[in-house]
């Protein structure tokens, strides 16, 4: 969607604006406006002098809470790149924190109705968001295209809600199982039983990377998570047969999925859907092993334990299975997930590297988009990086601009690594440039709304 001519705003025209909320002036160039929704939830808006007719609707990661601050751009060393370069900046902090996406979409498009308002109607408007803030996008994408011209993913959730859910199911179950574990997986009842959980849990892991025969079943939980063996930008990469040094770094990892997501966010998420929204019913974990990207690192390790790799996939094969509440699923599904259907342009970037939103949820949105018939508007870009949302800020704006392009053009230019590279240099000479070649395996426990058959 191109909105109407663009308006001009001068310095004397933003500083006439003395209604509620309040406006400040940040600095010599930019005025910032900070105000608070009906919803509760508080926005933030900075304008530069020289506005360049683009806003752009930010939608900020999930937070725990209790402090719940709006965001409208990625980091501080980005914000001030964007503002030099003439854009509007814009989001709120939703309504709650937690997996808040029924607050999160309409608080973002009721920022983005404060700031039309307010300075008038945009040129061009662009979703983008990070992390969590990656579906929160892309389900504005999905149910408000005519508001925006286009969106940007970075990082993102792009799998879905009942995605995420399962596939964080599978390594706690397989630690459970397999390392004799005695702790509640879901229906977890309280923040304090979720955090007891995981505690009990990390310790069970902690003892068993003691032993080649633990470290190789803490291996094959990361394995059905698909944690990639370099998975932090503080560790060393390790050589494609260094088995060890790869499993040590999928134990860190491991052990923060037990600490963030598995248990004390899923119990918020629980809270939300009102009961569980996962399960493993029906799921072949040979089947799964077989297409995670790290297979040949498990069957190593499980060869030098002297384990038979075999014998512990049938346990877990044959170990009591958990049920979904399909009242939950229900809820998390008409939420939480995607049809894939796509009216305008949209840009999904990852860092092969992320342990907590593994690379694989771009196959997932792939697949979506593809069944929908969308495929045309969505790209897809990688960073050769590790760490969860560790993107430069050149390599951020490089995709920013991408977009833009494909918006004012209507086609996909340069979405190639050599040519993000060359424009992440352009935009930001002074931060990396990694963009890669790379395809994504498999997304191993795949939902969306485009597939009846995953529906349950």
């Amino acid at each position: 969607m191109r909105h109407g001519t663009r308006i001009a705003c001068t310095a004397a025209f933003l500083l006439t604006l003395t209604a509620a909320p309040a406006a400040t002036a940040a600095d010599a160039d930019t005025t910032h406006v900070d105000g608070q929704l009906p919803s509760g939830a508080t926005y933030m808006m900075d304008v530069p002098t020289n506005w360049n007719g683009t806003v752009l609707l930010f939608s900020h990661g999930y937070n725990a809470g209790p402090a719940n601050p709006a965001q409208d751009a990625p980091d501080a060393a980005t914000k001030p790149l964007l503002l030099q370069q003439g854009y509007a900046l814009i989001g709120s902090s939703y309504a709650s924190t937690g997996w808040a996406v029924t607050d999160a979409v309409p608080d973002q498009m009721a920022t983005l109705k404060a700031f039309t308002t307010r300075f008038g109607q945009a040129s061009l408007t662009l979703a983008w968001g990070r992390s969590y803030g990656g579906l929160v996008t892309t389900a504005i994408a999905e149910r408000h295209p005519d508001a925006i011209d286009g969106s940007l993913s970075m990082c993102g959730l792009v799998h879905g809600g009942v995605a995420n859910w399962n596939n964080t199911l599978d390594p706690v179950f397989a630690l459970k199982t397999l390392l004799g574990s005695d702790v509640p997986l879901v229906n977890l009842p309280t923040q304090q039983a979720a955090t007891d959980a995981a505690n009990t849990l990390t310790a069970t892991v902690d003892s068993a990377q003691s032993t080649a025969q633990g470290r190789a079943r803490v291996a094959l939980a990361a394995a059905l998570h698909n944690i990639p063996v370099w998975n932090a930008p503080t560790q060393t990469r390790p050589a494609a047969t260094d088995w060890d040094a790869q499993q040590a770094n999928q134990y860190d990892a491991v052990k923060g999925l037990l600490k963030i997501a598995a248990f004390n966010r899923r119990q918020e998420a629980e809270v939300r859907a009102g009961g569980n929204m996962s399960w493993n019913t029906g799921v072949d974990y040979a089947r799964l092993l077989g297409k995670s990207s790290v297979r040949k690192e498990v069957t190593e390790l499980y060869k030098k334990a002297g384990l038979s790799l075999g014998k512990d996939l049938a346990a877990l094969n044959k170990a009591p299975r958990i049920s979904a509440d399909p009242a939950a699923v229900a809820w998390m599904s008409s939420t939480s997930s995607f049809t894939g259907k796509l009216a305008k342009p949209q840009l999904s970037i990852h860092t092969i590297g992320d342990p907590l939103v593994p690379v694989q949820t771009e196959s997932a949105l792939r697949r979506a988009v593809t069944a929908a018939g969308s495929a045309p508007l969505l790209r897809q870009a990688y960073v050769d990086n590790a760490g969860h949302c560790t993107f430069s800020p050149a390599e951020q704006l490089a995709a920013l601009h991408t977009l833009e392009d494909r918006v004012a053009t209507g086609g996909w230019h340069g979405t190639d690594p050599a040519s993000l590279n060359t424009r992440a240099t352009e935009a930001d000479p002074t931060t990396p440039t990694r963009y890669v070649t790379y395809h994504p395996t498999p997304y191993l426990r795949p939902y969306d709304l485009a597939h009846p058959a995953d529906r349950r």
